[in-house]
């Protein structure tokens, strides 16, 4: 593996702090490359399901977690509440999913995952699985592993705060 200047590196010769770095060396745009490429697997077979990613996003949440609050689903799902809720109305239209109110605090809303949901997830499964064994096969599992720890571990330094502050 190449050995890349850290963002936080000195500028090279020519460039100043206030210069931005080529957008092939932006660990943003660098992430966004690879999250379209690994999707570009699985976007076709969502699409055979009628299935968008952020609606498989959901109910895989739901298979893995179970009941689930909307606040919680979208947390997991990496999903905008307004979002959600827009998506948690289509889904359960679709019968993917129900919904209730939690009888212990009214004010929440509760989803789990119903049988067409499920049948979702057992049909999009073993298309999943061969998208991840082709992925492996070029990419080497050991090196995706070894990747999805990195990710892991560059999530864990969300700000809490603004950069500007």
């Amino acid at each position: 593996m190449k050995n890349r200047r850290s963002e936080t590196a000195k500028p090279r010769t020519g460039e100043t702090a206030s210069t931005p770095r080529p957008a092939r060396r932006s660990l943003a745009i660098e992430l966004l490359r690879a999250r379209e490429a690994v999707m570009s697997h699985f976007r076709p077979i969502l699409a055979a399901h009628d299935v968008s990613e952020q609606q498989w996003r959901v109910i895989r949440v739901l298979s893995e977690e179970g009941t689930l609050d909307a606040t919680e689903v979208a947390e997991k799902a990496f999903i905008l509440a307004p979002s959600l809720t827009r998506m948690i109305r289509s889904l359960e239209e679709r019968g993917f999913i129900t919904r209730q109110k939690d009888e212990a605090d009214g004010r929440r809303v509760l989803l789990r995952l119903a049988p067409s949901g499920q049948a979702v997830i057992d049909a999009v499964m073993p298309h999943s699985l061969r998208a991840y064994a082709e992925i492996d096969a070029r990419f080497g599992a050991e090196r995706r592993e070894r990747l999805l720890e990195l990710l892991g571990e560059l999530a864990a330094l969300k700000a809490d705060r603004p950069a500007s502050e």
